[in-house]
């Protein structure tokens, strides 16, 4: 019986609620998240979790052991991480995480040419728009946009994301060129949900000052290849980061707009928690990320 594992699983389950969430998130079935339990319970003697159709629930002895068991966790990380640090070679896994459209376009292939670099560690890229707990979900750096929100982490600049709002010749041909933020009010606009919430674009006016205006939106999505594509076939004005439509505007399929009113650059950070056992695996991700080119 893999004692180490087990607990794992377990806290995994009072953390996440309930088996299935579990089981997406340490790649493993529902029926094994099962079995683990089950294992740990009969090497116990006693039951650790009280589950119905709708609702489980930790019982005493169970309170008792997952509070036990997260320290027993930690310190196989901290043990891990003592031991990593007396390597000199770059070695192991490196959970990083990163939002879904600047991850899959930026993110994913600087991480393949880190790899290139280092033959002995391997990555983990999970892409999410949620801000991870890099302590409770085990990740070693994420990529953030905006504020930091913890002043717990490190965090290194990285390039900022230059925004850019285009629209497709076809769309531009029908419903005309924007020449200012009001003309926005009489056109379609597609929106992220992440970035614009219920506040519209934060766009610059003539004075160069920041407002938010109103945004005219059909089509809401939280995915930016989504509203991407959607700007491609004509269905309205889109804004987001250059680089993700760098292409799509070289070769003419999107045309910049309302260039005088961009939003300001949005800040891009690395961040990971401060260790004072440096690791070798996690020093060279943070000196390659910082020193080449993030786009």
């Amino acid at each position: 019986m893999d004692k180490l594992r087990n607990i794992e699983v377990f806290v995994s389950v009072v953390e996440t609620g309930n088996f299935s969430t579990a089981a997406e998130k340490l790649g493993i079935s529902a029926v094994m998240v099962g079995k683990h339990i089950q294992q740990l319970e009969k090497h116990l003697n006693a039951r650790l979790l009280q589950r119905t159709t709708r609702r489980q629930s930790l019982t005493d002895a169970g309170e008792v052991f997952y509070e036990n068991g997260k320290r027993v966790l930690e310190q196989m990380k901290f043990t891990e991480s003592a031991m990593e640090s007396l390597q000199s070679v770059p070695t192991g896994l490196l959970r990083v995480s990163a939002p879904v459209s600047l991850g899959s376009s930026v993110v994913a292939p600087l991480l393949a040419r880190y790899l290139q670099k280092n033959p002995k560690v391997n990555v983990e890229l999970i892409l999410s728009n949620a801000r991870v707990d890099l302590i409770g979900e085990g990740f070693d750096a994420a990529i953030r946009i905006g504020e930091i929100g913890d002043d717990r982490l490190v965090a290194k600049p990285l390039k900022p994301y230059e925004m850019v709002i285009c629209a497709s010749a076809d769309y531009l041909q029908r419903f005309g060129t924007p020449v200012t933020p009001e003309d926005l009010k009489t056109h379609p606009c597609l929106v992220h949900t992440v970035w614009n919430q219920s506040e519209g674009w934060h766009l610059a006016n003539a004075e160069r000052t920041t407002s938010s205006w109103p945004v005219n939106s059909r089509y809401v999505s939280n995915d930016g290849h989504a509203l991407r594509a959607a700007a491609l076939e004509g269905a309205g004005l889109l804004l987001q980061p250059k680089v993700l439509l760098a292409e799509d505007i070289a070769s003419g399929k999107l045309i910049p707009v309302l260039e005088s009113f961009i939003p300001k650059p949005r800040a891009v950070h690395l961040v990971y928690l401060p260790d004072f056992r440096p690791r070798a695996k996690l020093t060279s991700l943070i000196n390659f990320m910082t020193e080449n080119d993030f786009y």
